[in-house]
Order: C-alpha cells, then sequence, then structure tokens
C-alpha cells in the first residue's frame, strides 16, 4: 500500500515531449506517476516512445510541455538547481569534461552541490567519494584516467559519481547500452544491492528487459497511449507485460516471469 511519507517524486497530468519547427510534439499526456522510496524501477517500452524524454522531464533537463513534477512535495518549476543537486544524481549520456581527469576527480565531481565556491574538499566530501567507491568496487582503480577505462569501468565510475552526490534519487538512461553482457548483469546486480544498501531510489530506462524483470522491484511500461505501473506480480495479473510488444515476435510467459522469441 502506498503512503505520502514513502513517495519520493510524484508526477501530476504530466505532459512530456519536444519542440520543433512544427510546434508542440508531444509524446506522452496526462501522466500520473508516483516513485517510492528504496524501489529499483525499471522504466520499459519500445524504442523512441520517449522513455529518455520522460527522464530528462522529471529531471527537470528538459522543460515538461503541461502538468507538474513534485520531488519531496517540491514543484521542481520552483526549485533552485543547488535544491535538485542535493535531491537528484543523473547518469545520462554525456561528454566528460576534457582533461587528463582520474576516477577520483571523476566521482569527487558528485560533490559539488555541497563544496565552497573554490571547489575544495571537506573531510565529509572525502568520506562520501571514498565511500562510492567502495561501494561499486572501484577504490583499486581511483588513479586510472578516465581515458584509460572500459566502457564498463566508466559506467561504474558514472554510477559512483551519483552515489558521491548523496541524492535521494539516481536517474539512469540506458546505463549498460555499450556494455556486454558480462558487464550488463554486473551492472544491474549492483543496482539492485544498492537500492537495498542504501535506502535510495534508482530509475533506470533499459532494454534489458528480462534482467529488469528479475532485479527490479517496481515497473513503469510507456505503451503508445498508455502508462502502466506497479509491481511485477500486479502486472502479470492485469497482463500489462503482455502490451509492450507484438505478439508475433516476443511473447510474454507469466509462468517463469520473462520474455520469449516467438518461434
Amino acid at each position: 500500500m502506498k503512503t505520502e511519507n514513502k513517495i519520493v517524486l510524484e508526477t501530476k497530468n504530466l505532459d512530456i515531449g519536444y519542440c520543433s519547427k512544427k510546434g508542440l510534439q508531444y509524446l506522452a499526456k496526462n501522466l500520473n506517476i508516483t516513485a517510492e522510496k528504496k524501489k529499483l524501477i525499471c522504466l520499459l517500452g519500445k524504442n523512441g516512445i520517449g522513455k529518455s524524454t520522460l527522464l530528462k522531464t522529471i529531471s527537470k533537463t528538459l522543460h515538461p510541455l503541461g502538468g507538474d513534477v513534485f520531488v519531496n512535495t517540491v514543484n521542481l518549476k520552483n526549485a533552485s538547481p543547488q535544491f535538485l543537486a542535493k535531491k537528484m544524481g543523473l547518469v545520462f549520456t554525456e561528454r566528460i569534461p576534457d582533461g587528463e581527469l582520474t576516477v577520483f576527480e571523476l566521482v569527487a565531481l558528485g560533490r559539488q552541490p555541497y563544496t565552497n565556491w573554490l571547489g575544495k574538499l571537506s573531510p565529509l566530501d572525502l568520506e562520501k567519494v571514498h565511500a562510492a567507491l567502495n561501494m561499486v568496487h572501484i577504490a583499486s582503480i581511483r588513479d586510472k584516467k578516465y581515458h584509460e577505462l572500459s566502457d564498463g569501468q566508466l559506467q561504474k565510475v558514472m554510477i559512483a559519481r551519483a552515489l558521491a552526490q548523496d541524492t535521494e534519487i539516481i536517474i539512469l538512461d540506458e546505463p549498460t547500452a555499450h556494455l556486454d553482457i558480462h558487464h550488463t548483469i554486473e551492472v544491474f546486480k549492483l543496482l539492485h544491492k544498492l537500492v537495498e544498501s542504501t535506502n535510495k531510489t534508482i530509475i533506470i530506462s533499459t532494454h534489458e528487459i528480462n534482467l529488469a524483470l528479475k532485479l527490479g522491484n517496481a515497473f513503469w511500461l510507456l505503451l503508445e497511449d498508455q502508462f502502466i505501473s506497479g509491481g511485477l506480480n500486479e502486472l502479470i495479473g492485469t497482463n500489462a507485460f503482455e502490451k509492450l510488444f507484438s505478439k508475433e515476435q516476443i511473447l510474454f510467459d507469466p509462468r517463469s516471469k520473462q520474455f520469449h522469441i516467438q518461434p
């Protein structure tokens, strides 16, 4: 049962999309979503359906086309960048700053919302950075330059940076998109364990649907004309997963709780 004090993020009548030369292009309308504390929430849907746009909108990276987003009951329309930086960590596809930054220095960037104008790390900042490195098991490569890292290592560094930021919510957009199966499973297991050990809410968009079904504990399904959310068994009970893909190509098996390719 959902209770007020468990909800860390909420949307009300949210419209998402983008502006183009043709005007406003809506991808989804009237989204009423809640995210609870201590959940690994997996956002699922077809390519181009608007998953990235939704994540960017609820993190104020994009402006909504309508409606509102609330973090701890604070409307993001009225939230300062400083407030948001202390409430929400983001792991999006982004360009890393130029230079010879080490793993430690990249993770330490997560402390920027808390450092003074000189950017000097306090003992508490250093403690948070070291804790993040240890949680993601990359302390042994802390002195490596970021350009020396594999894709899997770099993704862990970005997650560690978000952990060092010490926010209630972490949002990741396709964090395993360029990883092999070994590192993909490793990242999913890591996120699952972090939810349990840190009590954070982690929201992840992914195409690794079967892994998400095994390790996630709440799901947002973004469909062409509908948004559905709930726990695994709840959504199985309402046949929600069957709406994600064409049955001619891929079929959801409620017994194994997995998708299977049609022969």
